[in-house]
């Protein structure tokens, strides 16, 4: 475990001491599973059909962060609905079949939830398509909750998803919960809702650290789930429950 390297060139985030984890709220595209050449073929797809200029994979990598219903408007105007309708009735008839783990993710969720840490997903993924998703891979019962986008008034990076996830834990938002991540979308959810921010990505160049954690720089970095794992496990806890 250790502080989020290049922090010296960002934005501080105000200090405080690292609590023990009794709930953990998991990022899912790019965090639990590989998902980005799904969702570059599903918006280049919008693309043409808008006749406006598709996307490089860099492009899509760079700019997908928000929930349809944020981002769209942004890009799309007044014809923000007509290419959400085309981008999910594409991403629909392919996401299933090309959903892929990242590697060591699943003995990762395994691991936690044996240590009755209780586990939650908060995604900018669409509820429904989500939650297909985690029972495509036999994943549901590794969570207390399992929130996309839409399911709370507001997504991603606002707080109102994470207490809709916390609400079966009987963990209250605050430094006993870690937000798992991979953008600083994540970081900034877990700062809103006074949450830990824990980035767990590849190591990156400090130029595309410092440009993505600006803002929000994480609490916690860690490069696989192996050294996530051993951060935990360095930190006693008491196991938590989803309430019944």
């Amino acid at each position: 475990m250790h502080v989020a390297p290049h922090l010296e060139e960002l934005a501080q985030p105000p200090p405080r001491s690292i609590r023990p984890p009794r709930a953990i709220l998991f990022d899912w595209d790019n965090t639990l599973v590989d998902s980005w050449a799904t969702i570059h073929e599903a918006l280049n797809f919008l693309m043409r059909a808008m006749e406006v200029p598709e996307w490089s994979l860099a492009d899509t990598k760079e700019k997908v962060r928000l929930s349809l219903r944020e981002a769209f408007p942004l890009y799309f105007g007044e014809r923000w609905e007509e290419a959400r309708d085309i981008y999910l009735e594409r991403f629909r008839s392919i996401h299933l079949d090309r959903l892929t783990p990242l590697p060591g993710r699943e003995a990762l969720l395994r691991d936690l939830a044996e240590q009755g840490i209780f586990l939650g997903v908060v995604s900018n993924k669409t509820g429904e398509l989500l939650r297909r998703e985690v029972a495509r891979l036999g994943w549901s019962a590794y969570f207390g909750s399992i929130v996309g986008a839409g399911d709370a008034p507001l997504d991603k990076p606002a707080c109102e998803p994470v207490h809709l996830a916390l609400a079966a834990s009987g963990v209250q938002a605050g430094p006993d919960v870690w937000f798992v991540g991979d953008t600083a979308v994540d970081i900034e959810c877990a700062r809103n809702s006074g949450c830990i921010g824990v980035l767990l990505a590849d190591d990156m160049p400090p130029e595309t650290f410092a440009r993505e954690f600006a803002r929000f720089a994480p609490d916690l970095s860690f490069a696989d789930e192996a050294s996530l794992l051993l951060g935990i496990r360095g930190l006693p806890f008491e196991p938590t429950r989803p309430s019944s």
